[in-house]
Formats: structure tokens, sequence, C-alpha cells
């Protein structure tokens, strides 16, 4: 089966870009029906609530904006599948990331793109900042830099921090892997996983994979030079240069395996990919040896390290891809909007690993509600009523864990959700008709 190019995408989107100038602006949200209103939201009225703040900075996100507002932040070290483009190169990315974010969970959410790619300056950038945002998405950052500054932003700051590279993309195939598991009749702590790629998404995964009950000695971790494992001639390297590639190594101990790819595959119920783009990454006949009832997620885009027709002729039974013309698309974009918008509800002081599960284990529910079969494992992110029910799930579990500023009840949590997301998706449609968002010009064809 060919590869679809009916739409050349990119070129379609290098025109409406420039047409639009950017995908996102700042709006007022507050009433302006004379100049004395200027007297309420600026000067001199401004100053009760400059001063109450000053005297208890958590009324900052009382009487500001702060509450639903996060950066989304960036040095443009590791972007989408072109690399270190730079700060300029990533800002289109974050703009896009902010429209999903205000588009499907109702958050006000800003590119903060930098030059600060030490990581210790990658720190004090996002400290010095942290007044303004409620939150921090952090994007695209190489790794291994990446978990480390996560780790420690996590620590330093009292407010959520998330690099959805690793927690978003790790939660949703988890998610996906809990419906697909459910489909074949197989047990999490029973299965053979073959990991492909340690990146940032994969070493995400396998932390959630262990606190989600996989058996770290049924699991084989794959990068560039093989399986880890504790016998490998680069294992004391890898204990200073990459501690999280290390751990792996330790704690499964190559799942009793040594190798690469095709030894890891070979048996596995399970193989995920977040690797090198294919086709070919992952050849159909190491499918073939896997075990029966087969589970093959290929997440690297924008092609897939093996092409789902591939791999179902291999023997897979459940294949799941990252792109959305195929079935069972894995996309993070499932979760972050959902995540963000029920920890800004509670103001909670940081996103732990139990609140990305239960995001997990939210959109599987909802899938399996609606039906879940081979080519439908996880929602689409047309189904924007999954995103109020992850935000409800992240909220009670930050409330469970005692890390959350604000009380509410489940149904107070939801309602609250689903009135800021339905009402941001209704003025989008309102301003569309009414032509304050222009049309796409019809000369672009799409």
């Amino acid at each position: 089966m060919p590869e679809q190019k009916s739409i050349d995408w990119y070129s379609v989107s290098e025109k409406l870009h420039k047409f639009y100038g950017g995908k996102i602006e700042t709006i007022p949200k507050v009433p302006v029906r004379t100049l004395k209103d200027f007297a309420i939201w600026y000067t001199p009225g401004v100053a009760e609530p400059s001063m109450r703040i000053a005297k208890d900075p958590e009324l900052s996100f009382e009487y500001t904006s702060r509450w639903n507002t996060i950066a989304i932040v960036s040095d443009g070290t590791r972007v989408l599948g072109l690399g270190k483009i730079g700060p300029e190169g990533a800002y289109p990315v974050m703009e896009g990331k902010a429209l999903i974010f205000k588009y499907l969970g109702g958050v006000d959410a800003v590119p903060l793109v930098h030059r600060a790619r030490d990581p210790e300056k990658f720190l004090e950038l996002l400290e010095l900042v942290e007044p303004t945002y409620g939150g921090i998405n952090l994007e695209d950052i190489e790794s291994p830099k990446c978990f480390y500054i996560l780790e420690e932003a996590r620590k330093r700051l009292n407010i959520p921090v998330w690099h959805d590279d690793q927690q978003g993309t790790a939660a949703i195939t988890l998610a996906a892997l809990i419906n697909a598991l459910k489909i074949v009749n197989k047990d999490i702590k029973d299965v053979r996983i073959a990991i492909i790629g340690t990146g940032a998404a994969n070493v995400a995964l396998y932390r959630l994979l262990k606190l989600y009950g996989a058996d770290p000695k049924k699991i084989s971790a794959v990068d560039s030079k093989g399986i880890l494992h504790p016998d490998r001639p680069d294992i004391d390297k890898l204990m200073v240069s990459n501690k999280w590639k290390y751990e792996i190594a330790i704690e499964t101990e190559g799942g009793g395996k040594r190798g690469g790819m095709p030894e890891a595959i070979e048996g596995a119920d399970v193989v995920i990919a977040a690797s090198k783009p294919g086709p070919g990454t992952i050849k159909k006949e190491w499918i073939a040896k896997m075990a029966k009832d087969a589970i093959v997620f290929a997440e690297a885009n924008p092609v897939p390290e093996i092409w789902p027709w591939e791999a179902k002729e291999a023997g897979a039974r459940i294949v799941a891809t990252g792109r959305s013309d195929f079935p069972n698309q894995v996309n993070n974009s499932l979760v972050f909007p959902g995540v963000f918008r029920g920890v800004l509800n509670v103001r909670a002081k940081t996103i732990t690993d139990e609140m990305a599960i239960a995001a997990s284990i939210e959109i599987a529910k909802f899938a399996e509600e609606k039906g879940i079969h081979e080519d439908y494992i996880v929602p689409t992110m047309e189904e924007w009523e999954v995103y109020p029910r992850v935000a409800t799930a992240v909220a009670m579990k930050a409330i469970e864990q005692g890390l959350a500023r604000k009380i509410m009840t489940r149904d107070e949590i939801y309602n609250m959700s689903r009135e800021i997301i339905k009402a941001t998706i209704d003025k989008y449609k309102l301003l569309y008709e009414k032509g304050y968002i222009k049309d796409i010009p019809k000369e672009v064809g799409v």
C-alpha cells in the first residue's frame, strides 16, 4: 500500500502561516464599555489587587489570569523530526501547541523560546518567570538534558511542570496499551515488552509501565547500540552520561536478552517503538517472530518504523502509529490539554506520574465505553468530550495526593472543565462565522 500524498501539507502550511501571520493572539476577557472602565482594569483601581497580591502572592491565582496561563518553553534543540533548529525555528511548533491547548483545554498558553541551552541557565529561566504562570509545558528539548531539566524543575518550582515529549507521549501510549491488552486478553504483569528507542518518550513510558504493573524483568529496551543490560561494555559510561538509561539497564537486566532489535522483538507480546523513522527500521520478519496476538506501536513521525499493513501482514493483531491518516493514532494531544485543564482548576503544585497514569486510565475508559476494537483503542482529537474527563481524573488525583491548592468535588471539576472547553470552542466558531477569523483562501486548495 503506497503512502498517500494527495495534499502537500508542507506547502499548504507554509502559505497559511504567512497568510495569517501566526496562529494565536491575545484578546481581553473583561467588558470595556466606556473610558471609565479603564479606571477599573488599570490605574487607579488596579492598585488594590496589586497591593493584596504583594501581601499574599498566592492571591495572584485569584486576581489575575495566572491561574489559567502556562508557558510552552523550548530551546529548540530537538524539534519534532527536525532536530536542533533553534528557538526561532521552534516558535511555529510552540504556537501550534498553544492553539491546541486553548481549543481543546481552554488553557491560555504562550510560546517562550529561548537561547539558554545550558541546563542550569534553562532552569534559572524557569525560576525567574515562575511568578507569571500557573504551569510550565517543556517542549522539544534534546535528550538526556530533558530528563534532568524536568526532574529539577519539578523540585524547584511550585507550579506544575510537564514535559510533553516525555509524559504526554508516555501517557497516551499507556492508554492505548491498556485497551490493546483488553482486546487480546493479556495482563500487563505477564506480557513481554520490547521498547525500541530510549529517548524522552520511551524513558518516561518505562517509568509509567513499572508504576502501572509491568514486570521490568520482562522488558527489553533498545537504544542505538542494542539492548540495554548490565553487561554492556559502555555500562560504566552510561552511569555518568545517562543515568536514566543506566537505571533501565540495571532494573530490566535486558529482559533476559542480549543483542539488538531482532532479539528484543522475538517472542515479545508488545513492541513500542519511538525511534528512527522508517519504513524499514523494524522489519516484517522480526514482527513475524513475536508472540501470538502481537501488539505493535510504531510511533515515529513522519513515517512509522514499519508500515501498519506490513506489521499486520507479519502477524500483528493490533497496530498503532503516531499518524492521523492510519487507525489508532497515539498522539499526546489527547493528553496535555486535559492534564493542564485539571491541574489549573485545582491549582496543583506539580504533576506526578500517578496523575499521568490517571489520565491514561480515563482516556482508555472513554474509548472502551465507545466500543474498542482492533482499529479503535484510543479516542481521536475530534472527540472533545474526553478532555473534561481527563481533567477531572487528573485533578482528583492531585487532591488525593495533597498537591492541590484548591479543593473541589468531582462534579465541580468536571462541570468547570466542560464549561471552559465548550465555551472556548463556541467562541472560536462564533469568531469564524462572523468573519473575525478569516477563511482559508480558496486558492490554497484545502
